[in-house]
């Protein structure tokens, strides 16, 4: 089996699919699983639940946001417009998105030190999407250029 550009956007879609279904069941399940966290770690107290709450609703926020703008990105990939100003847009969306989550985090370690390793990763995934989304831009600006030219 030959692995194509199309095959590849199809799984991509897929992966986006199955995240935002993961992410409608923890926003649907939210409250359950955090009351069944907290049990399991031994943590007590309405204050530190509610904390808990309240980042995950505020990240899920984020993620929903990022989620669309990877699905956009990925359907004008597939209709072969790629260094476009629309697709710069969207990747400097999801890396907005993956610094707020990483800001959102940090601020959670406060309460739940184990948070500050999400807060990495979100602000290390922000830098890899902000490098791509750079790419995108240089050539978007050189192929303008060459456009000029022909």
């Amino acid at each position: 089996m030959k692995w194509t550009k199309d095959k590849s956007i199809v799984l991509s879609r897929v992966c986006v699919g199955l995240f935002a279904a993961t992410l409608l069941a923890v926003d649907i399940f939210g409250y359950k699983l955090v009351v069944w966290y907290a049990h399991l770690r031994g943590m007590g107290g309405l204050h530190q639940g509610m904390m808990f709450m309240a980042s995950l609703y505020t990240l899920s926020v984020f993620a929903w946001i990022l989620l669309w703008h990877m699905w956009k990105l990925l359907s004008n990939m597939d209709k072969e417009q790629i260094f476009t100003a629309e697709n710069i847009r969207h990747l400097r969306t999801v890396s907005w998105c993956c610094a707020g989550a990483a800001v959102i985090c940090a601020v959670s370690a406060l309460y739940y030190p184990p948070f500050i390793i999400a807060a990495a990763a979100a602000a290390f995934m922000m830098l890899i999407v902000r490098i791509v989304k750079n790419v995108f831009q240089t050539a978007s600006d050189m192929k303008s250029e060459l456009d000029l030219t022909i």
